[in-house]
């Protein structure tokens, strides 16, 4: 969908190269190119309400895709519109592959892997990167972890030798004292981030409520301090032996590069990496929530901030993206509804948003609100309520949903004008939906939402079943929604997390970087 999370949203050109041939399912044969022509965007003006999108309204990234013998899925896609290139290794491991007691080991290992290998020391990595005008880095979602590099065209190899040493030969060269260096900065990135931020700790309040304590999404992707300070290294390296294996990984190439010298490369490098053991996916089941849970949360804040989040669906659910253009017309610019009724027309909010969050398996559509002087929480949700209802019964206009999609389409199109934002969406498209080409479905998917679509997922999911949650000053409980109505969290009321969603000084992308 338009809005999916993406770790960096990168800003260059759109990929135009050519390649020629029919198409194959992912890893099956030879190399075969898949997609023809420059890439393009047709179609993306405003049109006629009702009137349909032209057939060559697509977006067009041509790539090809194969299967190592240990089992790495290569994903290449040649573009020499300028001399860099972007490499990105994509595991399908996050912290939802983690166990309760065991959190935080996907984004521990996401800063061990910068510490060096069997063949690279400590800082070699660096300087054959940003060393040599490129930059380098990774982030780890609930869902899967990836490293990835923009270099310059002449050090691919380099780029290639690097990631293939660090998943072949990391533990080589991991002991004691340096995961408990990078255990360290894991912790007190989550009290920056978390504990001694404003409103910091929302998101894993929301978390915790909305899921059950043993549900996979419950816990946050830096985990708790006690699960980070139990972890012995031996926890730590069979973890890795189990997730960081070709197997559970896709290696994608967009940029300058020529296709055959870049094969070769990939199976110098990674071909002798032998194959881990099969892997078993964590069952996530669907959430719903039979009524509402009323929280409320004492901060070191000087401004009360509303929360109401309700579970959703996840990727591999068309609804999602109903719910993202149902986002974009709550809020965001002026005549968005929500933003329209509370920030211009009311003047009780400061400010607002509201939107849907789609992990690999579940989602959540999260609306948070910060009240001007003089307005009390409790008036806030009611207004919201009222807007959302009416919205609930009467449905959007057409004319709304032609402006939702086309701000979600310019988001969705700015993340692919870079070889590494190219990158980041064929890989998520391997990853999670089995083919690099997911990227054609989404788009044409979101662009074919209709009025009907967003009425139905709003009356289907913005119900009582929801997690209310008011942030209030030390000492002002009675600052909260309906505080007679609403349960006190406590500093240890949750297991530390970080669960993080949607976009705001508390709510956060739910992935972390080093």
């Amino acid at each position: 969908m338009f809005s999916r999370r993406v770790t960096i949203l990168a800003v260059a050109l759109l990929a135009s190269a050519a390649a020629a041939g029919p198409s194959t399912p992912l890893g099956t044969g030879p190399p075969t190119s898949v997609g023809a022509g420059p890439s393009t965007l047709l179609g993306t003006g405003r049109q006629t309400p009702g009137a349909k999108r032209p057939a060559s309204s697509a977006i067009k990234i041509p790539f090809e895709t194969y299967t190592l013998p240990n089992g790495l899925t290569v994903i290449l896609s040649p573009d020499h519109t300028t001399p860099t290139v972007a490499v990105d290794v994509w595991y399908h491991v996050g912290s939802k592959n983690e166990l309760p007691g065991r959190t935080g080991f996907a984004h521990l290992f996401e800063h061990v892997m910068f510490t060096g290998s069997g063949h690279v020391p400590y800082g070699i990595h660096d300087k054959l990167t940003e060393g040599v005008g490129g930059n380098n880095n990774g982030t780890t979602s609930n869902d899967r972890t990836t490293y990835y590099e923009t270099i310059p065209s002449n050090y691919l190899e380099s780029a290639v030798w690097l990631e293939a040493d660090r998943m072949g030969f990391l533990l080589d060269t991991l002991d004691l004292a340096k995961l408990n260096a990078q255990r360290d900065i894991v912790k007190n990135e989550r009290r920056q981030g978390v504990d001694n931020q404003p409103y910091g700790r929302a998101g894993e309040i929301l978390s915790h409520a909305t899921y059950p304590a043993s549900h996979p999404y419950s816990w946050d992707v830096i985990g708790s301090m006690e699960d980070l300070s139990a972890a012995s290294d031996e926890d730590v390296k069979n973890f890795f032996r189990l997730y960081y294996a070709p197997n559970n990984a896709y290696l994608t190439v967009v940029g300058d590069f020529d296709l055959t010298q870049a094969r070769g490369w990939i199976s110098k490098y990674f071909g002798d990496i032998p194959r881990g053991q099969p892997i078993t996916r964590p069952a996530v089941a669907p959430v719903t929530l039979d009524a509402e849970a009323r929280l409320v949360y004492e901060d070191r804040v000087q401004v009360p901030r509303l929360y109401i989040q309700w579970p959703t669906v996840g990727e591999r659910n068309d609804d999602q993206f109903a719910l993202d253009v149902m986002g974009a017309i709550l809020s965001g610019p002026r005549t968005a509804r929500l933003t329209k009724a509370l920030v211009y027309d009311q003047q009780s909010a400061a400010n607002l948003f509201a939107r849907q969050s789609s992990n690999e398996d579940v989602g959540e559509f999260l609306m948070a609100i910060t009240p001007r002087p003089g307005h009390s929480l409790t008036d806030l949700e009611a207004a919201a309520d009222a807007v959302i209802d009416k919205f609930k019964d009467e449905g959007p206009t057409q004319d709304e949903i032609q402006k939702a999609t086309a701000g979600l389409e310019l988001g969705y199109v700015s993340g692919l004008q870079s070889n590494l934002g190219k990158a980041f969406r064929l890989a998520d498209g391997a990853g999670f939906h089995g083919t690099p080409g997911y990227f054609q479905t989404e788009y044409q998917k979101s662009l074919a939402v209709t009025p009907a679509d967003v009425k139905r997922v709003a009356n289907t999911f913005l119900t009582r079943g929801r997690v209310v949650l008011s942030i209030v000053p030390i000492g002002k409980a009675d600052q909260a929604s309906k505080p007679d109505q609403s349960k006190k969290v406590g500093a240890q009321g949750f297991s530390p997390a970080v669960a993080a969603r949607g976009f705001s000084p508390a709510i956060t992308p739910q992935e972390t970087q080093r």
